[in-house]
Order: structure tokens, then sequence, then C-alpha cells
């Protein structure tokens, strides 16, 4: 891409957004009565077009909201607005070390925020796209959003949810995690989401319990041009590689490789001093089942059980 290129802005990338409802957007309004609660519930079956508008009004006031996704619930915020970012990642208590993904309504924007796209992730996302699969991608070098420690990479999905992506056609792409507070389950539940976020979210989106507690699959094509899996999802690894053979699963190789050695007689730590500890058996880093130096190498340590 060249420099003269200009930045890419919410604009460019969200034409369909329509305007907020002035009325909807009073009924999105915190209520701070004494002891009541400071967000607001709605059921997206029964009150659809008031869901929309309210979540709608709180991503442009910079407030973070609670929605439904084909996986597990996730805590969204503007993408664009480095401060709605930075109050999902103080609702997770989680630091810029472990910047969100983004949602999109459709797979073709993936390209206005990703650059060089290898052909084996256009594959896989036009595969399964929408659906339960999170691509880690070169981020666009011009894109205006700050999510973290990111390290020119962009972690980016299309949910498998009407109502969900109906909304991100109206509010653009979403900084969307797991709707929990780190080191703690995921919510399948609006009750479990309210129970661990409550007044740090301005609206939570009733849809009912998610399909289940499975996050999405992550591959990975920054480390790795072929695609590597950082995190083992819905997505199983037979069905990858009908889209991609080349695919590389590192547990498997560890799975394999342990196989190998209890067949032949080998002790595959024989080389490690007793008690000593290397990266591979580090703990994980925090609910994302990485070591910590491998997440580091594409800046984005979205291994989380995100949405």
């Amino acid at each position: 891409m060249s420099e003269e290129q200009t930045p890419v802005d919410q604009q460019e990338i969200v034409d369909a957004q329509g305007p907020v409802d002035e009325h909807r957007a009073a009924d999105a309004q915190a209520v701070t009565d004494d002891g009541a609660p400071q967000w607001q519930r709605f059921d997206v079956k029964s009150d659809t077009s008031a869901a929309l508008a309210a979540a709608q009004a709180a991503v442009a006031a910079g407030e973070c909201i609670v929605l439904p996704t084909d996986t597990v619930y996730g805590i969204g915020a503007n993408a664009f607005s480095a401060a709605a970012v930075q109050g999902l990642l103080d609702a997770k208590h989680r630091g810029r070390d472990m910047p969100p993904p983004v949602l999109v309504a459709e797979a073709g924007m993936l390209e206005a925020l990703a650059d060089d796209l290898p052909a084996h992730a256009l594959r896989l996302a036009e595969k399964f796209w929408p659906g339960a699969l999170t691509l880690i991608v070169p981020a666009q070098q011009h894109l205006r959003m700050d999510l973290g420690e990111t390290r020119g990479t962009i972690a980016v999905r299309v949910p498998d949810h009407d109502f969900t992506r109906d909304l991100l056609r109206r509010t653009g792409p979403l900084a969307v995690s797991s709707a929990n507070v780190s080191g703690q389950p995921s919510s399948t539940t609006i009750d479990a989401a309210v129970e661990q976020l409550g007044n740090s979210v301005h609206v939570y989106l009733d849809a009912g319990a998610t399909p289940g507690s499975t996050p999405s699959t992550i591959v990975d094509f920054v480390s790795e041009t072929l695609g590597r899996v950082v995190r083992m999802g819905a997505i199983g690894i037979e069905e990858l590689r009908e889209v991609n053979p080349f695919i590389v699963w590192e547990d498997e190789v560890t799975q394999d490789d342990a196989i190998e050695a209890d067949l032949v007689g080998d002790d595959p730590a024989g080389d490690e001093p007793s008690g000593s500890l290397d990266e591979s058996s580090a703990p994980a880093d925090d609910e994302t089942g990485i070591p910590p130096g491998e997440a580091d190498e594409t800046g984005q340590a979205t291994a989380e059980r995100d949405a």
C-alpha cells in the first residue's frame, strides 16, 4: 500500500450506518436513581427495534454493550474509539497487551481492515464466515483503530448471528471480547454477563442462552503465512484442512511427538533438568491456553475465550 493512501476511518467502512433514533436513544440512557442499575436490558427477539436503537446509541456514545454471538456473549465497543476500547478492557480487568478482536457484518470488510491477505486466509473466510472462525492478519497500515498492543495485526471475525450482524451494519466494526472478567468463565447467558460486568456495560442484549461455551477457532496468518491454529475452538482441524491442507496446529505436533517418544522409549523431557521450566511448559496466558511467548509472536494475545 502506498503512502499516498488516506487513512481508513469509520465512515468509509460503514456506508449503511443509519441515524440514531433520538427517542430510542433516550430509552438507552443509564438509570442513575439511588440503588438502581446503571444499565438497560433488551430482549432482542420481542423488542428488536428498541434493542438495535439502544445499542447503536450506546456505541455512538462510547459506551460498552453486551451482545449475543454464535459462540458466547461478547462485550463490545466502538473499534474506532480508543477510549471506548479502553472501557472494554477496564470492564474485563485486562491490559492493553491483550487487544480484543474485531467483529464485522460481512466477509468483504476484511480487505478494508487488513493488508497483504494470504490466499489461504481468504479461502477460510469464504468457507467459514459467517461462523466461529477468527483470523489474525496484518492490519491495514492506515487503519484508525487503537485496540491495544497489536504490533500491526488485527483479529477479525464475522459472527453467525442475524441480530448481531444487523447491529454491526448499523454501528460498523466493533471491538468484541468475551463478556466476562478475565479469569472467569465465559458468559453463555445474559444473566451471567450482568453478574460479572454490571454497571461497566450500558446496554445488555438478551437473545437467550448461547449454543454453548466453545469459543471460535483462531488461526494466525501473521506468524505463519500458511496459517497456524493458536486456539482450537468450534471449528476442528479436519474441517480447516479440507480448505487449507497446509495449516499448522502445534498441539497436534506435540501430541504426535509424545506418542512417538513413548513408542521408542525416549524421555521427551530428558534434556531438561528436573524442576526447570521452559516456554512450552510455562503457565498459559490468562484465559488463552497459549504460552505467553507464543501469543507475543503476533502481538495479538486474543486466544482468550473471546466471542
